[in-house]
């Protein structure tokens, strides 16, 4: 299992079967865990999670029934990760439009601070293979051909950043604004109707994942900390024109 494990644990607040769906759902869209891959026995995953073995085992059977596990049978069997081709689009489309615009604009300053300061620690504190992996995710992000692949690899670059820093609350906090924030930035916005709407900037945004990457290898601090928080704040545009434009369309219906 991803060495990320840990940090997708629930909340003091968890503790529930529901909870658990949730984190390990998001994990698995996220790219946290890989497809195909093998999850721990329930004992073990329970400890992970804080939780009951029945109740990891309340919540591998609803993941099943998901179809986000399949389950094998004998001496190589157990658990597997089977990610869908397409991430729950509908969904990441419903929570944007439930938000208010003061509710995207605390999630983006949120996330904004945590980039930042990550960033910066980074710079300081950066091994190499952290800083190889960056811009290898970088590089996965220009070349992504559908959403999935693009929600994969811009939230895995933050969270890699996060890593990077060495602080594993910091890194925490990340993996959680990833799962709120990273889908909805790359929604497709044209409906079915063919409204145009606001497009994501795919280079824009690989751009500017290869500057903060290139301040984190040159150890400059205060550089990957602007770039960072720059580059998250430019999401507040991005989620507010969607938000408009998906809540209009609504008022159009």
């Amino acid at each position: 299992m991803s060495g990320l494990t840990p940090l997708l644990s629930p909340s003091a607040s968890g503790g529930r079967a529901d909870e658990v769906v949730r984190r390990i759902t998001e994990a698995i869209h996220l790219g946290l865990l890989a497809d195909g891959e093998r999850l721990p026995a329930e004992t073990e995953l329970a400890a992970q999670f804080g939780v009951a073995p029945m109740t990891m085992r309340d919540a591998l059977a609803i993941l099943r029934d998901e179809g986000l596990l399949v389950t094998k049978r004998g001496r190589h069997g157990g658990s597997f990760v089977q990610r869908p081709q397409s991430p729950p689009l509908d969904r990441l489309r419903q929570r944007l439009v439930a938000m208010t615009p003061t509710a995207i604009r605390d999630l983006v300053d949120e996330h904004a601070a945590v980039a930042g300061h990550t960033a910066k620690l980074a710079a300081e504190r950066a091994a190499a293979p952290n800083v190889r992996r960056l811009f290898t995710l970088t590089e996965q992000l220009g070349s992504a051909t559908n959403t999935g692949d693009r929600i994969r690899a811009d939230c895995r670059f933050h969270i890699e950043l996060a890593v990077a820093s060495q602080s594993q609350r910091l890194t925490r906090h990340e993996v959680s604004l990833q799962a709120e924030v990273s889908g909805m930035l790359w929604l497709p916005s044209d409906g079915a109707d063919g409204t145009p709407g606001p497009r994501a900037d795919l280079e824009g945004v690989v751009a500017e994942h290869h500057e903060i990457a290139t301040a984190v290898v040159a150890e400059d601090a205060e550089r990957a900390r602007r770039l960072a928080e720059a580059h998250v704040a430019r999401n507040l545009r991005r989620l507010t024109d969607l938000h408009l434009h998906l809540t209009s369309k609504e008022d159009r219906a």
